[in-house]
Parts: C-alpha cells; structure tokens; sequence
C-alpha cells in the first residue's frame, strides 16, 4: 500500500511559531506529525493543537533537553542509568498526554562493551515500564551530524534489538541517515525492514527534501509500498524555503 505521510513539524515551516505549524501541516495533507522535544511547551497546548487539526502525534524524542549543556540522550552512558531511568519516567507522562504512538529513546556518547550492555538493560528496563501502545525506538545516526554518538551503524542497532528482545522496542529507519552511513538507502531498508517501526525521510548529504541529493526515493517508496511495514512515513528534513514549495514528492510516492 502507499505510504502514509507525517510531517516533522520541529524542522518543517521553521519561519512559523511551534503552535502554527499544526495547522500548517493540516492544510497541507498531512494527517499526523512528529515533534522532536515537546517538553517547553505544556502538554495540554501541544494535545489542543493536535485535535483543532485534526493530527495524530507519531513520534517523540527522549530524554527531555539537557538544560546544563550535557550531551542529546544518554541511554548508552555506564555512568548515567539513574538519570535515565528518572527521565524516561517523565518522557513517559508527556508521550501519555500526547497519545504519541512512538518514542525515541536516543543513546547519546559512548563507546565499547560497557555503552552496549547499558544501553541493552536501560531499553529492557524501559520497555518493561512503558504505557501500553507506546513503541520505543532506537535509530542509528551518522558520525558527520552526531560526532560520538554511540548508535552509529544498523548492523549495531540490530544487535542491540536482539539482545532486548522486546515486543514494544524496535528500529527507527531514517533514510538520511542510513545514506550517510552506509551509502545505499534503499539497501538498508530492504536489509532491516522487519525490525523497522518508524521512517523518516530527508535527502542526503543536506538532510534537504526528497529528491534534491542522493537517494533514490522512487526506490524506497516503492520497497516501503511492496513491504509489509504499516507506520508512518515522516517528513524530516530541512526545506531551504517555505515548506509548501518542497512537498512535489509527496504526489510522486502515489
């Protein structure tokens, strides 16, 4: 089946205060969206927004934004597993509030054995505490954009998948990124497709808007619609103008 589109309203129509950007996906087609940190804003002026528009939240980041210049996410850090259990808690309340069908548990900086085992028992821990219906994510990203950043390679997020084992942990696919990192999108998609549980979308190497750089989007739109995968197809990238001018690709993935 084709593709269902999201719109990442933390990066699109970025000229738009955050409040306006519901509508601004809405009138544009989309029928849901992700935010990457919504934890600045009450909850409840996020939830107001999603229903006047009609939109589903899709997708959240955590942990909330480190306000003392730490590190974005810290779930692979040896000497951070109590702060991260105290902020997946409240990642939780805001994901509840929200009705978010995804959350993305970010693994921050670290290397070796030491980073993979704790990142392993945070995810089991987490997932034997999360809401119901609420998947946690874990997505590799690439060395250029996050220096350090202990989850760096799919084979690597497979593994880790394998060693949580849990129904309600699975892999965020970010064609951008799987770019980067390994060269062939599409190779990547058609590799990992049944631990996938999320996709964003941005070309490479700009993250700039399908179509403009490397990656073969009618490939991977095709492969998405051939597979078995359900979710969301998110928006994600950097549109260089008004958002509205960028979104062609959306006709052409029908």
């Amino acid at each position: 089946m084709p593709p269902k589109f999201a719109a990442n309203i933390s990066l699109l129509w970025p000229e738009l205060p955050y409040l306006d950007r519901f509508e601004a996906a809405a009138e544009a087609g989309f029928q849901a969206v992700e935010i990457l940190f919504p934890y600045d804003i009450a909850a409840k002026e996020t939830k107001r927004a999603l229903i006047a528009n009609g939109l589903e939240l899709v997708l959240m980041n955590a942990p909330p934004p480190n306000y003392t210049g730490g590190s974005r996410g810290f779930a692979a850090e040896p000497e951070q597993v109590e702060r991260f259990r105290k902020d997946i808690v409240r990642a939780y309340r805001f994901a509840e509030s929200l009705g978010a069908g995804c959350l993305h548990v970010m693994a921050g900086t670290a290397e070796g054995e030491a980073a993979f085992e704790t990142f392993a028992q945070n995810l089991a821990w987490a997932a034997n505490r999360a809401p119901d219906d609420l998947m946690l994510t874990i997505e590799p990203l690439n060395p250029q954009a996050m220096p350090g950043y202990f989850l760096n390679d799919y084979e690597l997020a497979a593994q880790i998948l394998a060693a949580v084992d849990a129904p309600n942990v699975g892999l965020q696919y970010d064609c951008y990124h799987a770019q980067m990192i390994h060269g062939d999108a599409v190779a990547v998609f058609d590799r990992y497709k049944p631990l996938i549980r999320h996709i964003q979308i941005g070309d490479a190497p700009d993250r700039s808007a399908p179509g403009t750089g490397s990656i073969d989007f009618a490939a991977l739109f095709d492969r998405i619609a051939a597979s078995a995968y359900q979710g969301w197809v998110s928006a994600e990238y950097h549109p260089g103008g008004r958002t509205e001018d960028t979104l062609g690709w959306m006709a052409q993935a029908k």
